[in-house]
Order: structure tokens, then C-alpha cells, then sequence
């Protein structure tokens, strides 16, 4: 059982042990080994909140990189340290390079073959639901008063209009900027 800083390096093993169990078996990106994350590590061994995974796959999102990588590499740090850190990054990504190297060493042979088409129709239909199923979990932690849910209808109808993904992090950081010094004039003035 993974233990949250008892004994790092342990940890960390068991953490690549895990990682490399979801990147050879979530198909469907970051979002559906997210779910796997939220599942295992939030429901089940109770190593993180709802909040901090939330916390997490915002600033993995926001920065450079991979998103599932950036993630694992910030929960590993949480609940390991750098040696954390390290192996999950290493778990997550070896199964796909392992994976990828294979595909890409026989494609010639897979790209015409019925029955491996036919098998990734049937994962793509499968992946669907996970993400749908982390999407609504995580949302509901994400989404908790009012002044949330407007930024986020406001943000959806411009990405809708067309604004790009920096125009809408930049705008939501401003929001967040604005409205937090706000609030804080806001209870200073009232005190």
C-alpha cells in the first residue's frame, strides 16, 4: 500500500509500479488516466483531496509539456519528493514509448489490419465514458459557487467565439487577479 511520506523511496517504486500499470492500460490521454488518478489516489487510498488533484491539473495544464506528464511529476513531488516525482513521470511515459515503438516498428502490417482497426473503434468507444466520468467528478469539486460557474459560461462562449487557449488563460488570470484584490479590499474596508 503506498504510504504518503513514510519512507520516500519505497513509495516512489510503488508510485512507478502504478504508473506504469495506467500507461499501458488507459486509452485515451491524459483526461482518462486522470480519472484513473482520482480513483485510485483520491476514492480509494485517500493520498490527495479532490481539491489538491484539481489544484494539480490546473497548473499541469497551464504550463509547458504534457498534461498527464506534468501532473504525475506534481502528484509524485506531493507524496514523495523528487524521488516521487521522478518515477511517476518515468511510469507514465515508458509504457507509451515502449507502446509506440512497437506500433511504429509494424505499422505498415497494422494499418490494413481489420482486426486491429476494429480493436481501436472499440477502445475509442470505451474512452468516452472515463472521460465523461472524470469530467462530471472533477467538476463538481471545481464548481462551487456562482462567480465560478459565470466565468466558466463566460469562457466557454469565447472559446466558442474563436479566442485562443492564451487568450483565455490570460483572461481568466486577470479575472482571478481583479477579483481576489477585490475581495480583499472588500474585508479590509470592513474591518
Amino acid at each position: 500500500m503506498i504510504m504518503k511520506n513514510k519512507n520516500p523511496i519505497k513509495t516512489a517504486i510503488l508510485l512507478f509500479l502504478f504508473f506504469v500499470k495506467i500507461g499501458c492500460f488507459t486509452f485515451g490521454g491524459g483526461w482518462a488516466i486522470l480519472a484513473q488518478m482520482e480513483q485510485e489516489f483520491v476514492d480509494k487510498r485517500k493520498l490527495i483531496t479532490k481539491e489538491e488533484l484539481l489544484e494539480m491539473v490546473a497548473v499541469g495544464k497551464s504550463v509547458p509539456g504534457i498534461m498527464i506528464t506534468n501532473i504525475s511529476l506534481l502528484f509524485g513531488y506531493h507524496v514523495a519528493g523528487i524521488p516521487g516525482a521522478v518515477c511517476c513521470v518515468f511510469g507514465i511515459t515508458l509504457p507509451a514509448i515502449v507502446i509506440l515503438s512497437i506500433v511504429t516498428l509494424f505499422y505498415n502490417y497494422l494499418s490494413d489490419n481489420y482486426w486491429f482497426l476494429a480493436a481501436m473503434t472499440g477502445i475509442r468507444a470505451a474512452v468516452i465514458p472515463i472521460i465523461a466520468s472524470a469530467t462530471i467528478s472533477l467538476g463538481k469539486s471545481a464548481v462551487t459557487d456562482v462567480t465560478t460557474v459565470v466565468i466558466l459560461g463566460a469562457a466557454f462562449v469565447a472559446s466558442i467565439l474563436g479566442m485562443s487557449n492564451i487568450g483565455l488563460v490570460l483572461a481568466g488570470a486577470a479575472i482571478a487577479l481583479v477579483y481576489h484584490a477585490a475581495g480583499k479590499r472588500v474585508t479590509q474596508g470592513g474591518e
